[in-house]
């Protein structure tokens, strides 16, 4: 079974990360702190025996060459557009399982992403709920652009209405645990001391 995880992440540029963060505590700590998150992403992920498709926001970066890991640049559009034609891109590529997730959630793990892997066993899609509304996490076995359309993207009614998307494709998902993301101020102050 050939499986994948999209990450979806910026380019680490000074002013183009973390904005809310850097409304508050500058732009130079919201580039340090979004690099912290960027590397815990990574660190959770290179022991799986997966596929790393890494999706930049702007550029390719000239990164050290790892067999498990590939990368692109993230097509134009909304954030639903730019995931629906990563996950078509890759499904092409011959995957049967492929998650997507960001690099805004320090608590997700290696062993979560097995736990999602293995929720697409049972079912057809998996969601990782983000406490603000959205999610962190979100898995399928066949590409279902549905999933992409008339959401409202960025705001906290996206997971639900991704939800209600599968059950009207008669479709099944299972949810993995609701964590936060790191957004803002707040949100780091709560998870600064793992880093």
């Amino acid at each position: 079974m050939k499986q994948g995880i999209i990450i979806f992440q910026k380019n680490a540029v000074l002013g183009k990360v973390k904005t809310r963060l850097a409304a508050s505590l500058g732009d130079e700590m919201a580039l340090s702190i979004y690099k912290k998150l960027l590397k815990r992403t990574h660190q959770h992920l290179e022991s799986l025996p997966i596929d790393r498709i890494v999706y930049y926001s702007d550029y390719l970066e000239n990164e050290p060459k790892d067999s498990n890991q590939k990368y692109f640049v993230q097509p134009a559009g909304n954030l639903g557009q730019r995931m629906n034609k990563a996950f078509q891109e890759q499904f092409n590529q011959g995957y049967d399982q492929l998650l997507i997730i960001g690099t805004d959630c320090p608590d997700i793990t290696s062993e979560l992403v097995e736990k999602a892997f293995s929720a697409l066993k049972k079912n057809n899609f998996v969601i990782g709920p983000a406490e603000d509304g959205g999610y962190y996490l979100l898995g399928m076995n066949k590409f279902s652009p549905e999933l992409f359309v008339d959401i409202p993207w960025s705001s906290a009614a996206v997971c639900e209405m991704t939800k209600k998307a599968i059950l009207k494709l008669n479709k099944t998902y299972e949810t993995l645990p609701v964590l936060s993301d790191v957004d803002n101020e707040e949100d780091w102050e709560k998870v600064k001391d793992k880093f």
